[in-house]
């Protein structure tokens, strides 16, 4: 496995319904506006015979499906969302396999935001003509029926996208977001179209005389659907840019090859599309050309800029047997290579899909909000048809004017209520930060594989360090060579080392037999070859039995050097025939310049930071005291690595694994949060949760930032939703909010829940430092979020106080003696100011009639007036 290679999990064939491994099907859904939308397909399609789990991520609209071996059944899933109310089709291929998927998708993103913007663009103006002819002449007729005519395409043409969705769902026997749109809209529309048409509404006023009709709503219904548009057209423009860095990074790879003839090397080179090419097929790369798959160098050197893959600038030098990364770009030599994996095996397209599946994840919060969410709509149908009958029974002392302003109110009350409630902010929530935290994660080469490690990231108390691979280079050098009296030299001690060492890949190896090349050193393979991980190996070297690893026995006559070795950090393994010393050798291992800045950062954090290695006690301490650390866990066995960390757990710490090495594979899965570095075994990348790609151990740091930051957000915008929702139904039902403020509150929840999530965007940019947030901090910032959507809501209520308080009029009827009545009606203007309405009803020579009506009138600024009429 070349060194920036990602596995990817056997896929499923989404179109026969076949699997190869996992039974694991993506589904793109359409139709869905919000998050109940999202419940209600997950529902529809958990419940489909054979399926073990469903996740329906509504920012990224697509939904994963996992069953049972063998009960994969595409077809009938894709029903189940169909019935539901909802189309559904295959997912595209994944994303780095097509780059031309993604331009359909962004192509069809750019057509929904069109559309958007046309019916904003007639919404807008239309709807402030209405408001203005409605505030200006309300009980002018002509102006009355004007505004009628203009409602109409406001609320045919403009809010048909609410409408369309909310009967689609009705025949489903379902609801979501656009149902209470469409409800509250309608319900405003058919009120004034009735009062219009009806003109049974007209008074006489007391004084001056002149009748007049009772104001419309076509201005609440027209602003409602305008607020919302905008609404919608700014989420859709938030949700695209929260998913283009993963689009951008699949656009990276290179469209063309230039192919070779390997049997006749004086053929010319064939230009196809990337497509064409195969594994196993020669290609060139000249310089300025990306590299158009993945393969390995067979001729030529170059430097490789691989920043698109590790989020590091510095080029990486090519030479024959170097591995090629697919879309990354040659700069000064020419390669010839052969294609080792093309098409979605790719590390590019690995990748890209990897950060797809956690862009999909949910963590446990998210399943807590789904099932809010999937009752919330029912609930806030309840909540309205409750406060529409409380205000019904409210009014039912009053007559005329006064009973007919009651229901008027009681109606913009419920209207608020079904508007305001939208649970828009609450299903865009969490999707959004993870999609813009885990793409900004790719693009700085850190893979975060789920929702769910972003809440695992927040109880570490404790990081255990890999040493060789992380906190060191890992490129071992050979320092230097002692040979004991029974040894012949050093040149014989290294031999015997390399020819046993011949039959291992460990680093150790690799060290030695490159020294021994290099001083020409002549050797022979071992033959009988064993391996004892963590200690050494051995094999017949000449037929006698040699042993290159830690000392199997006390060897004193070479205790003085062993022990200088490992006071300066070298590592040293010896060389023994049977029972006999023939020497030593001294091994290097570089500790990483960037080490110690990365061990601050982890301290910074409050994180305790251990050593973990398989060295001695003196040369684990040794590099220890160099980068910083203060626990050291030397001379520990794979087997042990394992052990080490289930002690710490024990011991009660949430314990952080960062390896590279196929050794640390157990561990990186055992550990709380297993990290990788990417530079190192393909085995340990896929079983660690973060993949820091760059190998650079600064990543690691930045990689917990980033969760911690992610998941901060996403607690932030759930604290914001549902703060917000809090306040805001108890002003609606109380009438304390129009329908218009509740429109445009609604609207600023779902907005502002997006624009804190795109801050991620921004996170580790050059010159933007991304301070280490404490835990108290984020508990602050959460509260905050939570205080803040109620005093949005304040503020908009407090920006015009008297506006939407709802009158608590008084009223008294006086019957005369020939059967004439008088009613005298108060209702509270400003504070400490009435208004005082007389109607006649019957004979306008009505007799002397006498009463008094007690009245009290509470402003929404808390002044109280008592007093009586006469």
């Amino acid at each position: 496995m070349s060194a920036t290679e990602i596995r990817r999990p056997a896929s499923t064939d989404p179109l026969d319904g076949s699997t190869r491994a996992g039974e694991r099907l993506e589904l793109e859904i359409s139709g869905m506006t919000c998050g109940s939308c999202a419940a209600r397909v997950q529902r529809a399609l958990s419940r489909e015979p054979g399926v073990a789990s469903a996740l329906v991520n509504y920012a990224t609209a697509r939904a994963t499906v996992t069953a049972e071996p063998g009960a994969l059944d595409p077809p009938a899933l894709i029903a189940a969302v169909t019935r539901a109310g909802y189309g559904a089709a295959p997912a595209r291929p994944p994303a780095g396999e097509s780059a031309g998927a993604f331009d359909a998708l962004e192509a069809s993103q750019a057509r929904e935001q069109t559309a958007l913007a046309r019916r904003i663009a007639v919404a807008i103006p239309l709807a402030a003509a209405i408001a203005v002819l409605t505030l200006a002449a309300p009980h002018a007729s002509t102006a009355r029926w004007i505004t009628g005519a203009l409602a109409v395409p406001v609320q045919f043409w403009c809010g048909w996208p609410f409408l369309r969705s909310a009967w689609l769902r009705a025949r489903s026997r379902g609801t979501n977001m656009d149902t209470l749109i469409a409800l509250s809209t309608l319900a405003s529309f058919l009120y004034s179209t009735v009062m219009l048409i009806s003109q049974t509404h007209r008074y006489q006023h007391g004084v001056p005389v002149g009748q007049f009709e009772m104001s419309l709503d076509y201005d609440m219904a027209a602003t409602i659907i305008a607020a919302l548009l905008v609404a919608r057209w700014c989420e859709a423009r938030a949700r695209a840019r929260a998913g283009r860095a993963v689009r951008e990074l699949a656009r990276l790879g290179a469209t063309q090859a230039r192919l070779l003839d390997p049997q006749d090397p004086d053929a010319p080179e064939r230009l196809v599309g990337v497509e064409q090419v195969r594994a196993g097929d020669v290609f060139l790369v000249r310089p300025g050309d990306k590299v158009p798959v993945d393969g390995v160098v067979i001729d030529g050197a170059s430097a490789v800029d691989e920043s698109m893959l590790t989020g590091e600038s510095l080029p990486v030098e090519k030479r024959p047997g170097s591995p090629l990364t697919g879309a990354t770009l040659n700069f000064d030599g020419v390669l010839r290579a052969r294609a080792t994996a093309v098409g979605a095996d790719t590390a590019l397209a690995q990748l890209v899909d990897l950060v797809e599946r956690a862009q999909a994840s949910k963590p446990q919060i998210q399943r807590l909000v789904d099932r809010v969410a999937a009752v919330f709509v029912p609930l806030v149908l309840l909540l309205a048809m409750g406060t529409l009958a409380g205000w019904l029974i409210g009014g039912q002392g009053l007559v005329g004017m006064f009973a007919t302003m009651h229901l008027q109110r009681g109606l913009d009350a419920t209207i608020a209520v079904l508007i305001v409630a939208c649970p828009c902010a609450l299903g865009l929530a969490t999707p959004v930060a993870i999609l813009a935290g885990t793409g900004r994660g790719a693009t700085l080469g850190l893979l975060i594989r789920g929702a769910e490690i972003l809440e695992r990231s927040q109880d570490l108390d404790t990081i255990v360090l890999d040493k060789t691979g992380t906190v060191t280079t890992g490129r071992l050098t050979v320092a230097d060579v002692w040979a004991a009296p029974a040894g012949g030299g050093p040149e014989q001690v290294l031999a015997r080392a390399a020819a046993v060492e011949s039959g291992s890949e460990h680093p150790v190896a690799a060290a030695v037999l490159a020294a021994a090349r290099e001083r020409g050193v002549a050797f022979a393979a071992a033959a009988e070859f064993r391996a004892t991980p963590g200690r050494g190996v051995r094999g017949l070297v000449d037929g006698a039995p040699v042993w290159a690893g830690r000392p199997t026995h006390p060897t004193p006559e070479g205790a003085g050097v062993l022990a200088d070795w490992e006071a300066a950090g070298r590592t040293a393994i010896v060389v023994e025939r049977g029972e006999t010393l023939l020497g030593a050798i001294a091994l290097a291992d570089t500790v990483k310049d960037e080490a110690r800045e990365a061990i601050a950062g982890l301290r910074r954090m409050g994180l305790d930071v251990h050593l973990l290695t398989g060295d001695n006690e003196r040369t684990a301490r040794a590099v220890a005291e160099q980068v910083g650390i203060d626990h050291v866990l030397a001379e520990v066995s794979p087997e042990g690595k394992l052990e080490q960390i289930e002690r710490l757990q024990r011991a009660g710490h949430r314990v952080g694994m960062v390896g590279d090495g196929v050794n640390d594979a157990a561990a990186l899965a055992r550990a709380d949060l297993g990290i990788a570095m990417g530079t190192g075994a393909g085995v340990a990348i896929e079983a660690a949760d973060i993949s820091v790609l760059s190998g650079d151990l600064r990543g690691v740091p930045r990689a917990l930032r980033l969760a911690r930051e992610t998941y901060t957000i996403v607690l932030e915008n759930l604290a914001w939703a549902f703060g917000y929702n809090l306040v805001a139904l108890p002003l609606a039902m109380t009438g304390l909010l129009s329908p218009a403020l509740a429109a445009a509150a609604m609207g600023c929840s779902s907005i502002t829940v997006v624009a804190n999530s795109l801050r991620l965007q921004r996170f580790g940019r050059p010159g933007r430092p991304t301070p280490v947030r404490t835990r108290r901090r984020r508990t602050l910032s959460i509260g905050a979020g939570a205080l803040a959507g109620g005093a949005l809501l304040g503020v908009l209520v407090l920006a015009a106080p008297d506006t939407f308080a709802v009158p608590s009029s008084a009223s008294h009827t006086f019957i005369a003696t020939g059967g004439e009545q008088v009613q005298v009606g108060v209702t509270p203007l400003t504070a400490g100011e009435v208004g005082v309405h007389v109607y006649l009803f019957g004979a306008t020579n009505a007799t002397s009639i006498a009463g008094r009506v007690p009245i009290s009138a509470t402003s929404s600024r808390g002044q109280r007036v008592v007093g009586t009429v006469y």
